[in-house]
């Protein structure tokens, strides 16, 4: 459906790997410097190198290029366009390029130029292109060229929701909400108009006719209980006399950044376009700085990039007086936690915490980060006051009793432990990390062996690739002392997650329990190995395999006072 559109990654992924510049020698240090920071998306680097390279060979085509790539990625347009200019004028055919000045003309709102400009030459896309010129067209004031383009769009396959959906966004930006209503009302409108944006932007519309309880009836059949602060803002002027004004796209240059952020929006899955994707997202709030879906869309996209720092200042760009600011915070804290730097996570959390208060993300957020520093207290308290806000019976609820369960888990408590777990089965009864847990527990513990390996079967049906539990039902196969069975799903295990310490012990034991004395020692060799020596989140205990290997597992056992192993069913 994309396949246009991608063809910008493609481009972007050459520019990138691109031959030194053969004029440029002096700069070669610069120049492939910048190159390896650009494969690390460390954009802000990228930017610095080619600069130096472009001060010593500043026609080199190429420098111009990448350089202008690496400010667009930062979304420093305004840096990018004199370069951008440069290679239009040395007439080239860069899509990097054709981006970066429709951007700029857009955000100058010179309606003319876009309109003037050579689709085949000086274009990003077709359907990009096609919507942009559309949205020209609003902003020069011919609505009715407008909406011919965006009919004549909308007949190209796959593109008919996306395309009507931005129709409708035009006519409610001139006021002329009864039209944006049909079209957001019609059955074969497409899913585009099922996006958040798209219901809050027919929410909008529909307010802007009077029709106040149709919003609200639309509002929570979209979204049910799931509210947060936004959408409690609309709840409250829609169930109250106070205004509900049609912002979702005002004028022809908020079009033009919806069109960025749509494509962004759609794109950020595909496999190959995470740059292209932060790109469009990039241009849509340069063109609308204040379009916040835009800039959260850009921040965790800098996130899983591992570009944190970059990320980090997105996040804090929104103003704790915005009603997504709660997101925002969320993923800052997400972002300090990924680049190791726990503490701030938490005292950003613990401020979130005294500032919104009422939404159970924020604390189970912060349960989920002190437990992952092993304040299991803590994590519980704050596991508290998230089950304690969510509503009752509701099926996501699951995923907090199963955290909790694992906090109260590792503080020793197992009563409660298993309380937490079984009440998350009876929200999500196969739910397999949750079978997973509570059944392996049952095995450490040595109860209910039969019920465990129930579990654990049950959850590997569902989650048949997962090493660690496929390990579970091999290792309640052994504890049953059904060896053979055990190897078999052992040996997948290891399969699955190979440099796994702990499931390479229990792959030895159970070679071991099969009399395959030799390979249950080489397995505990391997498992050794990859235990590091400042890994303190591993079961793997380094001294008992030591012991293991030295004396065999049967001594180990007899020494710790444990059941023998049952008479062996191998040579």
């Amino acid at each position: 459906m994309f396949r246009n559109v991608i063809g910008l990654a493609t481009a972007i992924a050459i520019t990138m790997s691109v031959s030194p510049p053969v004029h440029a020698q002096t700069a070669a240090g610069s120049y492939l410097a910048g190159r390896y920071a650009g494969a690390r998306s460390d954009y802000s680097e990228a930017a610095r190198y080619y600069t130096q390279a472009l001060a010593r060979d500043p026609g080199n085509v190429e420098l111009l290029e990448s350089t202008a790539l690496s400010y667009l990625s930062l979304g420093k347009i305004d840096k990018a366009l004199p370069l951008a200019r440069a290679l239009e004028e040395k007439g080239q055919r860069s899509q990097v390029a054709h981006l970066v000045i429709i951007a700029g003309l857009g955000q100058q709102e010179d309606f003319a130029a876009l309109l003037a400009r050579d689709i085949d030459n000086e274009g990003v896309g077709p359907w990009v292109d096609g919507l942009i010129k559309a949205w020209a067209h609003m902003g020069a004031g011919d609505v009715t060229s407008a909406m011919a383009a965006f009919d004549a769009l909308s007949n190209e396959a796959g593109m008919r929701g996306i395309v009507m959906y931005h129709k409708a966004s035009a006519l409610a930006s001139v006021g002329d909400y009864e039209g944006a209503e049909a079209i957001f009302g019609a059955e074969d409108t497409g899913a585009a108009n099922q996006t958040r944006r798209g219901v809050m932007a027919r929410i909008e519309v529909l307010a802007q006719l009077d029709r106040r309880e149709e919003a609200l009836t639309l509002l929570r059949d979209s979204f049910g209980d799931a509210t947060d602060p936004e959408l409690d803002q609309v709840i409250a002027a829609l169930e109250g006399d106070e205004p509900v004004p049609f912002t979702h796209v005002r004028d022809a240059k908020e079009g033009m950044a919806e069109v960025f952020f749509t494509f962004a929006a759609v794109l950020k899955n595909e496999a190959a376009a995470d740059y292209y994707v932060l790109l469009f997202s990039r241009i849509a709030r340069y063109l609308r700085p204040d379009h916040i879906d835009a800039l959260l869309l850009s921040a965790g996209l800098l996130e899983s990039l591992e570009q944190y720092d970059l990320a980090i200042d997105e996040y804090k760009s929104i103003p704790a007086d915005h009603p997504v600011y709660h997101a925002a915070e969320l993923g800052r804290a997400d972002a300090l936690r990924r680049a190791g730097k726990d503490d701030q996570a938490i005292e950003v959390l613990e401020q979130l915490a005294r500032s919104h208060g009422d939404l159970p993300a924020v604390h189970s957020t912060l349960g989920d980060v002190l437990r992952s520093q092993e304040d299991f207290a803590g994590a519980i308290i704050a596991y508290d006051k998230a089950i304690d806000l969510s509503t009752e019976g509701a099926r996501a609820r699951w995923v907090l009793y199963y955290s909790r369960g694992i906090a109260y888990e590792r503080s020793g408590k197992g009563k409660e432990s298993e309380d937490d777990f079984r009440a998350a089965l009876a929200l999500n009864p196969e739910q397999p990390q949750v079978l997973n847990y509570l059944g392996y527990s049952l095995v450490e513990q040595q109860r209910n062996l039969d019920e465990a390996l129930d579990m654990i079967e049950r959850a590997v049906a569902a989650s048949p690739n997962s090493g660690y539990i496929v390990d579970s039902l091999g290792w309640v196969l052994y504890r049953l002392g059904r060896y053979d069975e055990a190897v078999e799903q052992m040996e997948r295990a290891v399969e699955l997650v190979a440099v796994d310490p702990v499931v390479n012990d229990h792959l030895g034991d159970v070679y071991w329990a099969v009399g395959r004395l030799r390979e249950a020692e080489f397995q505990w060799s391997r498992a050794l190995s990859f235990i590091k020596e400042d890994d303190t989140d591993t079961e793997a205990d380094p001294d008992r395999i030591r012991r293991k290997i030295e004396v065999g597992l049967d001594v180990v056992l007899e020494e710790e006072g444990a059941p023998p192993l049952k008479v062996s069913n191998g040579n």
